[in-house]
């Protein structure tokens, strides 16, 4: 069994987990599972009142990243005001490819789902799930953004929706 390298990650660090979004790393300990003793990150995910425990040497082959620097917000922040590319498959096949982009956690594809799905007050309403993927691809972007900032959600939220109403305009 080959060991993966392991990551540099501590206590009180933000990480992104791709399934999850933005979590704090609460601690780092060691437990013994099924005979076989793992070091785990304990990672805590506040706003889903979640705790997630990650084998340490598996954190980055399930894509475990520290949080975007600076400038990849910038750009995400600028695929948000990029005109909505609406593919013209079944709404299925889109709505797969949506939540495949949500749980990449890849910050630049997120920005992608949210521009492409966001609707401007003239436009017509969403159905439940296009909705749903809207909210959730809306709420890591805005989570990301916050934590990298050092702003709270609100002030992240504002920031955000700043751009997608200045994009309508």
């Amino acid at each position: 069994m080959t060991k993966s390298k392991k990551p540099e990650f501590r206590p009180n660090d933000f990480v992104v987990y791709p399934a999850h979004g933005v979590g704090r790393i609460i601690s780092i300990e060691e437990q013994q599972i099924a005979g076989i003793q793992l070091e785990l990150f304990v990672i805590s995910f506040e706003k889903d009142k979640m705790t997630l425990r990650v084998p340490t040497h598996k954190a980055l082959d399930i894509g475990m990243r520290a949080l975007s620097a600076p400038d990849v917000v910038t750009k995400a922040l600028d695929t948000l005001k990029g005109k909505a590319k609406v593919k013209r498959a079944m709404w299925s096949r889109r709505a797969q490819e949506y939540e495949q982009k949500i749980n990449s956690g890849d910050l630049l594809s997120i920005a992608e789902v949210v521009r492409d799905l966001h609707r401007s007050d003239d436009q017509r309403e969403q159905s439940y799930s296009e909705r749903q993927l809207y909210e959730a691809a809306l709420e890591r972007l805005t989570r990301e953004v916050a934590a990298v900032s050092g702003v709270d959600e609100a002030g992240a939220a504002k920031t955000v929706d700043s751009v997608l109403v200045g994009r309508a305009a």
